[in-house]
């Protein structure tokens, strides 16, 4: 990691028009950076807006409002200008499903070069095939397996296939939508070692979405907690295990089984009362308040600002406020 950012989001919205009076503010006002070659763990519960930040940052939604910032450039800039192919490029996405993402009509070798064959169309035919063997090679699968189809593949081989063809048309970014949920315990730990071997090897820069906060802490060096759409807290990762500010960070945070069972007894977790709100109709305030453990009167009627409190943690909570206890 140096300290060139890499990616930068200002005030970015991504809202989705269900029917006449129906808004999904699936992301509202969200700001962070990422510096080149540091990951940047996403967390938060099932529709918080995790996938949609990944998604819009890849210009896969077109954002509502906000700009995003691209080495230096706006992104929007870079498509009109460059078009889109240029920007995607440098930015990809391994996807959360491995059984989904991958076309079973296509070989192997055709899923991999189909992005060679887009962004660099005058590859000769036999360099395009050297190319994905190399790529195989490297997310350890063998050359021999380029003609299989997915179905042949078990759910972590088929996760490997969706990096190979992220990393063929050699991405400095890429977008990892929870690309462990899918596959068996055994088997995550292994992909997120890959990515890891892959970050020193190709210096890359991850954005690396994810529910489940014990494999987090294990690949980013810096984590963003998302609530209905919005980010509550942002530090680096050993700092906000060591010491969680947010309310609701505190609460994910006491659900991570601890491995010695001693302290998994002795331990209190934090289970939090009610439903999530319906995302349509968001809480006034803090939108965290209708089921947080320590809110007051002013958090169910002004909205907290994403405030640095301590260095390089930022959170949102009126607790750490002026109008705080």
């Amino acid at each position: 990691m140096n300290n060139r950012v890499l990616l930068e989001v200002n005030h970015l919205s991504k809202h989705f028009q269900l029917g006449p009076n129906q808004t999904l503010r699936a992301v509202d006002d969200v700001s962070f950076h990422i510096w080149q070659g540091e990951t940047l763990g996403l967390v938060g519960e099932s529709g918080c807006g995790k996938s949609t930040v990944g998604r819009t940052l890849l210009q896969l939604y077109k954002p509502t409002s906000g700009e995003i910032r691209f080495a230096g450039e706006r992104v929007s800039d870079m498509t009109e200008r460059k078009g889109h192919k240029a920007y995607t490029s440098q930015m990809q996405m391994i996807f959360q499903d491995p059984y989904s993402s991958l076309n079973p009509r296509m070989t192997v070798t055709e899923i991999i070069s189909e992005g060679l064959m887009i962004h660099r169309p005058n590859l000769a035919k036999k360099e395009r095939k050297e190319q994905v063997s190399a790529l195989l090679e490297l997310v350890g699968l063998s050359s021999r397996q380029a003609n299989r189809y997915p179905h042949e593949f078990s759910g972590g081989q088929r996760q490997r296939i969706g990096i190979a063809r992220a990393l063929a048309v050699e991405p400095s970014f890429i977008v990892a939508d929870e690309p462990i949920a899918a596959l068996d315990v055994s088997i995550q730990a292994q992909i997120v070692n890959l990515l890891m071997d892959l970050q020193r090897q190709k210096q890359l820069t991850y954005l690396f979405i994810a529910h489940d906060l014990s494999m987090v802490k294990h690949i980013s060096d810096r984590i963003a907690v998302m609530y209905l759409g919005q980010l509550v807290e942002l530090a680096a990762s050993d700092e906000l295990y060591a010491r969680p500010l947010h309310p609701y960070t505190e609460a994910l945070l006491s659900a991570i089984p601890l491995p010695d069972p001693v302290q998994e007894q002795s331990r209190e977790r934090i289970v939090l009362q009610g439903e999530i709100p319906n995302p349509l109709n968001p809480p006034s305030g803090c939108r965290f308040h209708t089921r947080c453990p320590k809110a007051f009167d002013i958090c169910a009627k002004e909205i907290p600002s994403f405030a640095e409190v301590l260095p390089q943690h930022y959170v949102k909570c009126h607790l750490y406020g002026e109008k705080g206890e």
